[in-house]
């Protein structure tokens, strides 16, 4: 573990750790994360100077496209990314440091939607938009799905899981892969690990995931398979890079989805981190473990983007 992720892993224990500490979905709450996740404007413009970002405004859902520094995309790559933030709180521009790092490495354009969040709006409201976006991405915006990928971390992993499963049920083309940070499967919180890693866990409360779980659900239950794909089985589901430290308490819901995945026949990357925080790669301009995975990612992406264009290719006329 490098000096910077043992800083940073003290920097959010002590900074942001408290405030999911019997955490009340209260309007003052709720507005105090907002508050405190949102990051100061000169923060986010840092960060799209790294690329090329344009707001979005006129689409069915809004958004922003970040596009490479130099503009360049290659092979029409393009990632629908969904950010994180319990469904509650975070935006598209306060996850640049992925969407740029993502944009700039794999070369390709990236469109973060910027859905709506609980409690104003319940699921599903965050999952049917992020099917409007795919929707507008691959009929208006000339995306392929072969040349295609969906990316979220925590709540947006969860729903760019969720994504890929409304996909094949309704038997849409499937999208070349999905790429998970730390993803948030079951909002029923059964995995093991928000137990056992209660305390190691340097950004989460165990017994906080619940009730984050309940702002976002409503009355809905939480075994719904769009609100915890875990509960969806998963055959026909595109391939899945998946990374996740083993200190989180959502390890389990990285691990169970691979093996779940794996028994039924999809193509699975997981990678396990040790002693990082919760969607470290957010750190990316500080951390080299987060430069580390998102080079990986990328290189995933553009694997996958590569061979799944070159199969379609292949297909007779």
């Amino acid at each position: 573990m490098s000096w910077q992720a043992r800083l940073i892993n003290l920097l959010v224990r002590t900074a942001f750790r408290r405030r999911f500490r019997d955490f009340e979905p209260t309007p003052a709450r709720i507005a105090a994360l907002r508050r405190a996740f949102g990051q100061p404007r000169w923060m986010r413009e840092r960060y799209a100077a790294r690329a090329r970002v344009t707001k979005v405004t006129d689409a069915p859902i809004p958004g922003e496209w970040v596009l490479p520094h130099d503009g360049v995309v290659e092979d029409g790559r393009t990632i629908l990314y969904v950010h994180g933030g319990g469904y509650v709180f975070c935006s598209e521009e306060t996850h640049r440091p992925l969407t740029t790092a993502l944009a700039n490495l794999a070369r390709a354009r990236v469109f973060a939607p910027a859905y709506r969040m609980a409690p104003e709006h319940r699921f599903p409201a965050a999952i049917d938009d992020v099917q409007a976006a795919a929707e507008w991405l691959l009929t208006t915006q000339g995306a392929d799905p072969a040349r295609t990928v969906v990316g979220g971390d925590s709540a947006g992993g969860g729903l760019a899981a969720a994504l890929l499963v409304a996909r094949r049920d309704a038997g849409l083309p499937a999208l070349a892969g999905g790429l998970l940070f730390s993803p948030w499967m079951d909002l029923a919180a059964t995995g093991g690990t928000i137990v056992s890693n209660d305390g190691r866990d340097a950004m989460f409360i165990g017994s906080g995931i619940a009730n984050f779980a309940r702002v976002y659900l409503g009355d809905a239950p939480a075994t719904h398979p769009l609100a915890s794909p875990h509960y969806a089985p998963c055959e026909g589901l595109p391939p899945l890079c998946i990374q996740v430290s083993r200190q989180e308490v959502l390890l389990d819901d990285a691990r169970r989805l691979a093996a779940k995945a794996r028994a039924a026949g999809v193509d699975v990357t997981l990678a396990e981190w040790d002693d990082l925080v919760h969607v470290w790669q957010m750190w990316t301009p500080y951390l080299p473990e987060a430069r580390e995975a998102l080079r990986a990612a990328a290189a995933w992406i553009v694997a996958r983007t590569a061979t799944a264009a070159s199969t379609r290719d292949k297909l007779p006329a």
